[in-house]
């Protein structure tokens, strides 16, 4: 401390200054103090002797004694300074303090100070003519002095100045002009008195710390608060300028503060503001005392209202002031350039544009933009606007920035509601102090993610723009803490609502801003552009590659860069819907309404999509628009792609890897839903947002992109994306049907509905009008089977004679449609997904099923593929239509017979009963000669078919007795695929053949064994129905030609005949040999010479 004082008067200029003192003779020590004092203050008197010393006069002798070191008793001004900076609770003599309220006017106003002061600042007095021309005599010379004296080159000069600065600053009165102005002011507010001796003359600084307290007071807009005259107002902010460099010149703060800064700030020197700066960084300790952390606010509550008050920040950022063109109006001190928001606007604006400041007046930014943070009544906007909700939410947590959080988690609904002004209050202060530019400016934010930023950001340079970006990225991980997402949240909640607050993308995106959303410069506003539409438009820019048909212009594009970062704010606000602006201030009715439980993470934005049809319409769009963009780049879920993790990296890391992603990686989850990787919270996003797709086509953005120009021309008016998809999959069935040559329907809107179908096949809950038909049933049949890979739909197929109506007729519609298309039959192609590699590589997609019954029996053929195929046989064979083989070849004759019939229908009913009704009229010498019975049913059970194989010799249309032959041989092959055969034996099979496995025939044999074993008594309608298919064999082995060799072959070796056969062809054979033998050559013989020739 001994080591930083100032240092003392040089030895002339006190010789100087003690000739200068009044040559009176010295008093006697018997005179009162009082006779001492009014020698000293006339000027009439004779002069003291040039050896007069103040330690010697009686009225202070004594307190020099006790109070000052003995090397300062000779100097004077030592003594003044030593007496003037006494502890707060040391008493002086009130003669003392009267001898040195006159021994200092005496200094200000006697004209041989002012001659010392012309001798050590010749140089001084040249540079500052306003000073030289002052009236001498009466203070104003040295009062001019003071005010200029950070300009003083000189040394000796400003150490002079510095001396009667310590001395004017210790009584107000001594200011020059300062009485004048304040006069008024000072009775008024009751800050002290005028007179001598009506208050303790040692301690005049606390009137100048009233009215500092009284126009914070104003400037806060407080009750009972008294409006002060600017002229008082600009001399008390002038006062504080002039005490901003060394704190022993604030009297109240100085006295205040005394004890802490021995405490905090023992080795700070003392000068340059240095002290201030200490006390206000250790302000929130424990420790320190409540008096001096009060006199600290008031003065940073000034600094806040005039940057000036400031000595480290003027100075360090005056050069860039000027060079900026920030510089406030000189004749307006309190005007709003002089704020300290407003220089920190500006300068930060120029760091934000890429221009050079100073690294010194960054560093008092740094520590004036934390200050503000930390302390929320240096606002006093917030103060004024912000009132109400401090006291009903945030009462007592003044400290370090709590209140300030308070009132912004107050400010995002989690506590309550905020007014508009006091929002508005908030925004300023973030913007600011710009705390997304350095996270340690929010001391709140950086003392609770401490831990977090060592651990999860440690790679990032601390300080760095990035590490809220980290912070961000790990949200709602394991590696957040709690108090450190609720500030940080709290935080992101005003940067994302001006784009400016982060600099990252704001670095990355001016450019494009300006050119593209014409938005004013950093620390400017525009009614045209707020700050919240700047960034609607960057992200419509970055996303929207075609508008109305017409592609943008790759002019109006964003920079690689601006997009990489427009991305990076969209994966953020998808954490939490209060981080996007517009859907929440047009959403706060509809969360209430139907989201208020849904308070965990993610579920307000699913929330909202759930509900999307019953939302306001200004919702509807904004979550509209959220979605959609959502199906271009489904990256911006990032809690989706965070849980997807393991299958992105194992299936879709190639996608995944693309910029801007155009829908890709969302169809490749959805491809891979169901992939051992696949977690639950993963196919439960996955699914959610498959089915949040079906309520609108735009939300699909590959199909949209595909099919906008079909959907518009053959499908308009239509917006749910199942009508569409069934719109447009009907118009390409009747053109595929008709043979069209121009399908009415796009190529690349084919391949992409292709894709759409099969991904609804797989889970019931994607064809809205299936599962509303059915949601009964599958809660009376099917309450325990899970949704998706298509066990539902299974489910109701396996329960078909117990379904409801409505429900059965959609569920044979399906089961039409997958035999018609077997790729949309999921469970059939995800069973027997190896087995297609494996055997029908070169099939086409509609005859799938045909090729896998054809290698059915094949010993390379997977159990539960052959299982699932013997399935679909057996649906095949309960009605005609679910072949798709056997309806075309046994159907030629419906459109010219049953026409009528046909156009009287529609599509939900089923026609079965009156084609086959018209097709007995007309082709009855085939077919329903002997099938009347069973054509009548509705929905048949093998009746047709069982009619089919009973009149197959007369069968005239060779393709349907071909395909009823197929029939028979399956039906020989797997009892299964013989519904009517396998009802009718199901006892004789679960008696007598249950330890035999199906296929290859084995239970069909033990069936006949049985039939030819008498000791065996088979049901009646199972021998009936065993005797028939025998004969249905013999019957097809008459008409079914051999294939081949191996066929031929294959029935003779199974014809009752066989050895009669094999008997005729080997007599045939020997006979032709035999005839060889006897006849001889048959070709005329040459002779030898012929052949020697």
């Amino acid at each position: 401390m001994a080591a930083c004082r100032r240092v003392q008067l040089l030895l002339l200029l006190m010789s100087l200054c003690l000739l200068s003192q009044f040559r009176a003779a010295r008093p006697n020590p018997g005179n009162n103090a009082a006779a001492a004092a009014a020698a000293a203050s006339s000027g009439a008197q004779s002069r003291r002797s040039t050896g007069w010393k103040l330690a010697e006069e009686q009225a202070c002798r004594d307190d020099v004694t006790r109070l000052c070191p003995k090397h300062t008793w000779t100097n004077n001004l030592s003594v003044l300074e030593c007496l003037q900076d006494k502890k707060e609770d040391t008493e002086i003599a009130a003669d003392c303090n009267h001898l040195l309220w006159n021994y200092k006017l005496n200094l200000t106003t006697d004209p041989k100070f002012e001659s010392v002061a012309l001798e050590v600042c010749t140089s001084t007095m040249l540079e500052l003519k306003e000073c030289a021309d002052e009236e001498r005599g009466k203070g104003y010379l040295m009062s001019c002095l003071v005010d200029h004296r950070a300009n003083i080159t000189e040394r000796q000069c400003h150490q002079y100045i510095t001396k009667m600065t310590s001395i004017i600053f210790s009584d107000y009165r001594l200011i020059c002009g300062f009485m004048d102005k304040c006069r008024e002011d000072i009775n008024t507010l009751q800050c002290g008195s005028i007179a001598v001796g009506e208050k303790d003359l040692h301690s005049q600084g606390e009137v100048i710390a009233c009215l500092e307290r009284a126009v914070v007071r104003e400037a806060e807009q407080q009750d009972k608060a008294r409006q002060i005259k600017d002229a008082c107002k600009k001399s008390i902010m002038r006062v504080a300028e002039l005490s901003a460099d060394d704190f022993h010149l604030d009297r109240y703060l100085y006295f205040s503060c005394r004890d802490d800064r021995e405490r905090f700030c023992e080795n700070v020197c003392v000068g340059e503001g240095r002290v201030y700066k200490c006390l206000f960084n250790h302000k929130f300790e424990e420790a320190m005392s409540e008096k001096c952390r009060n006199a600290l606010t008031t003065r940073q509550k000034l600094i806040a209202q005039d940057y000036k008050v400031s000595y480290s920040l003027a100075k360090a950022c005056k050069a860039d002031l000027r060079k900026y063109r920030c510089n406030p109006d000189t004749s307006m001190p309190r005007a709003r350039e002089a704020r300290l928001s407003y220089l920190l606007l500006c300068l930060e604006s120029a760091v934000h544009r890429g221009r050079t400041v100073t690294g010194d007046c960054q560093g008092e930014m740094l520590d004036y933009r934390r200050m503000l943070m930390e302390d929320f009544s240096l606002s006093p906007e917030i103060v004024l606007h912000c009132r109400g909700e401090i006291e009903a939410h945030c009462s007592g947590l003044h400290r370090k920035g709590r209140t300030l959080h308070c009132l912004m988690r107050v400010t995002r609904g989690d506590k309550g509601t905020v007014d508009n002004l006091c929002q508005t209050a908030l925004q300023t202060l973030v913007q600011s102090a710009d705390p997304g530019a350095d996270y340690r400016i929010d001391r709140a934010l950086n003392e609770a993610c401490e831990s977090v930023i060592q651990t999860a950001c440690k790679h990032i340079r601390s300080g760095d723009p990035m590490i809220l970006s980290c912070l961000m990225e790990h949200l709602y991980t394991e590696k957040m803490v709690q108090d450190c997402e609720h500030r940080l949240l709290e935080l992101q909640y005003f940067i994302s609502r001006d784009w400016k607050l982060d600099p990252i993308l704001y670095r990355k995106c001016q450019n494009d801003a300006s050119r593209l959303c014409y938005t004013p410069g950093w620390n400017e506003s525009s009614e045209l552009m707020p700050p919240g539409a700047v960034f609607s438009c960057l992200y419509r820019h970055a996303y929207r590659t075609e508008e109305q048909g017409r592609r943008v212009r790759s002019t109006n594009n964003l920079t690689r860069d601006c997009k990489v970062e427009v991305q990076r704010i969209l994966h953020q606000r998808a954490l939490d819907v209060k981080l996007d602006p517009e859907l929440q201030k047009r959403c706060l009715t509809d969360l209430g309404k139907w989201c208020s439980e849904k308070t965990d993470t993610g579920q307000e934005l699913e929330c909202l999509q759930d509900h999307l049809e019953e939302l306001v319409s200004s919702c509807r769009d904004v979550v509209g628009n959220l979605t959609e963009l959502e199906s271009e780049d489904i990256q911006i879920e990032a809690l989706l792609i965070r849980a997807c993790e393991p299958v992105i990296q194992s299936h879709c890391h190639d996608v995944a890897d693309n910029q801007i992603d155009t829908g890709n990686l969302l169809e490749c989850l959805v491809q891979n839903k169901h992939q051992r990787e696949m977690n639950d919270k993963c196919a439960v996003g996955v699914t959610h947002f498959q089915l949040v797709q079906m309520k609108d086509f735009r939300f699909s953005y590959k199909f949209k992109m595909a099919c906008k120009e079909d959907v518009l021309k053959l499908c308009p008016n239509i917006k749910k994306k199942a009508d569409v998809v069934i719109c447009l999959s009907t118009t390409v069935r009747n053109d595929t049907l008709q043979d069209v040559k121009d399908q009415r329907v796009s190529l690349k809107c084919r391949k992409q509905l292709r894709v759409e179908e099969l991904e609804m096949s797989e889970d019931i809950r994607l064809e809205p009008e299936l599962h509303d038909a059915c949601k009964k049933d599958i809660n009376k049949l099917c309450s325990s089977v899970a949704y998706g890979n298509a066990q539902i739909i299974e489910c109701l197929k396996e329960n078909k004679k117990q379904l409801s109506q409505v429900c059965h007729q959609k569920i044979f519609k399906l089961q039409e449609t997958e035999m018609m298309d077997p790729e949309l039959d999921y469970q059939l192609m995800r069973v027997c997904k190896q087995m297609i590699k494996r055997f029908c590589t070169e099939s086409d997609a509609k005859n799938m099923l045909q090729c896998l019954k054809l290698n059915k029996n094949s010993e390379l053929m997977d159990p539960k593929c052959k299982q699932m195929i013997t399935k679909r046989q057996i649906t095949q064979n309960t009605d005609y239509r679910l072949n798709p083989v056997l309806r075309k070849a046994c159907k030629a004759d419906i459109p010219k017979f049953c026409q009528s019939v046909l156009n009287k229908a529609s599509d939900a009913n089923e026609l079965e009963g009156q084609v086959i009704s018209c097709l007995k009229l007309k082709y009855a010498d085939q077919i329903t000669r002997l099938c009347a019975e069973e054509a009548a049913a509705q929905e048949q059970t093998g009746q047709v078919e069982e009619c089919l194989k009973n009149n197959l010799l007369k069968i005239k249309q060779e393709e349907c007795k071909t395909e009823v032959l197929n029939m028979l041989k399956e039906s020989k092959a797997d009892i299964f695929v013989d519904p009517v055969l396998h009802t009718a034996c199901a006892l004789d099979l679960k008696h007598h053949c249950a330890a035999i496995n199906p296929g290859r025939g084995r239970q069909m044999s033990c069936l006949m064994e049985a039939l030819q074993d008498k000791q065996v008594r088979l049901q009646p309608e199972c021998k009936r129905r065993l005797q028939d298919r025998i004969d249905m064999w013999s019957y097809a082995a008459q008409v079914a030609p051999a294939e081949g060799f191996s066929d031929l072959a294959a029935q003779v070796m199974t014809s009752p005949s066989k050895n009669y056969i094999l008997l005729m062809t080997a007599l045939a054979v020997s006979i032709l040999f035999l005839v060889g033998l006897l006849c001889g050559r048959i070709t005329k013989r040459v002779t030898r010479e012929l052949k020697d020739r």
